[in-house]
């Protein structure tokens, strides 16, 4: 099952809670039994290297929610070092993710480089071979799988499962505010933008 992810953006994550009388908007509140949100804090990832073999040019991964090393849906972050580019090579599973800050190019082997920069996000279907690329002094993806493990194999390994990979620039992105959009409290001043599943089952920005 494909998790939902739901990011507040900054500029509009006071004005939800409030009216423009400036009084708490209420009229959306629910409880939620056992809820399973929760707020972490940067200073709280722990992060790790991905293939300890490269050293410093190993990318970074924090894991946010789930375990990339187990078998449930997993969210993490991925830190790339400026003129980070891996060789060649697949995964075994399908992942989203979203440029969180710098510039970071996925994509084929042979293609160009296509710099996305961040509100920047792609797919990566399983078993395609790709390279991953980054510059900027800090480079930070968020990464989604619906299922682990997570792992990186060789190219002689590649197969396809049927998907196509997606890179959309920010650019591209279309932003929706309250009046375009039921998942905006009134009185909001944020935009949110559906990136990726169904149309009942939306993950977000």
């Amino acid at each position: 099952m494909k998790t939902t992810i739901l990011l507040l953006l900054a500029m509009g994550l006071l004005s939800a809670c409030e009216d423009p009388a400036g009084q708490p908007n209420v009229q959306n509140s629910v409880t939620i039994e056992n809820p399973t949100n929760k707020v972490i804090l940067s200073s709280e990832i722990e992060w790790e290297q991905l293939n300890p073999a490269r050293g410093d040019q190993s990318p970074q991964v924090g894991t946010i929610w789930g375990d990339r090393n187990g078998t449930e849906a997993t969210g993490f972050l991925a830190k790339f070092v400026d003129g980070f580019s891996s060789p060649p090579h697949i995964h075994n599973v399908t992942y989203r993710a979203v440029v969180i800050q710098g510039l970071v190019h996925n994509d084929d082997p042979e293609a160009a480089n296509m710099w996305m920069g961040k509100g920047s996000f792609w797919t990566q279907p399983a078993g395609e071979s790709h390279i991953t690329s980054a510059k900027g002094e800090e480079n930070i993806a968020l990464v989604e799988i619906d299922h682990g493990p997570y792992l990186v194999k060789p190219i002689e390994e590649a197969f396809d499962n049927g998907e196509r990979p997606i890179n959309v620039d920010a650019s591209n992105v279309v932003w929706l505010n309250r009046e375009q959009s039921n998942w905006i409290s009134s009185g909001s001043e944020a935009e949110i933008s559906f990136y990726w599943t169904t149309p009942t089952r939306r993950a977000s920005l």
